[in-house]
């Protein structure tokens, strides 16, 4: 059986769009820094927050919607409130009706490298139904491609 190697921390070169996550005196857990399953949040806040602002998602009314069917996440080091953080965000792959989005959180600042990474996938599916589109709408299509 082989090991695969150790995850290391990236940097904000490696990935293509960001959004700021303010931080909040809640997301401290009693050792002083962000509680672990508070980056899960954030994770998805900031894919779905950048796909509603560039008009490839609309939560309320659009004929599609992204289901997440797995997540992962490795931690480098803490993060804590009150400091500022930054997702940065890009697409792994692309199929017909899933997408696996990397995102990464950094720190203020901007030398420094990833506290933590991870991905997780939506699978887009039909909103009335809940079964997988058949494709991924012309919409997301053009958003994802920017962040590959």
């Amino acid at each position: 059986m082989s090991i695969a190697p150790r995850p290391q921390p990236e940097y904000r070169s490696d990935y293509r769009a960001f959004r700021a996550i303010g931080t909040r005196w809640s997301d401290n857990d009693l050792y002083g820094h962000v509680n672990n399953v508070v980056y899960y949040s954030w994770f998805d806040t900031a894919v779905n927050g950048l796909l509603i602002e560039r008009g490839a998602l609309d939560i309320h009314a659009g004929s599609v919607i992204g289901l997440v069917v797995e997540t992962q996440c490795n931690y480098f080091s803490p993060l804590a409130f009150p400091e500022p953080v930054v997702a940065g965000i890009r697409v792994a792959h692309a199929g017909a009706s899933s997408v696996r989005y990397e995102v990464a959180l950094f720190p203020a600042d901007d030398r420094l490298p990833c506290a933590a990474r991870g991905h997780f996938i939506h699978v887009y599916v039909d909103r009335a139904t809940r079964r997988p589109a058949s494709c991924l709408p012309p919409e997301l299509l053009s958003v994802l491609e920017l962040l590959k």
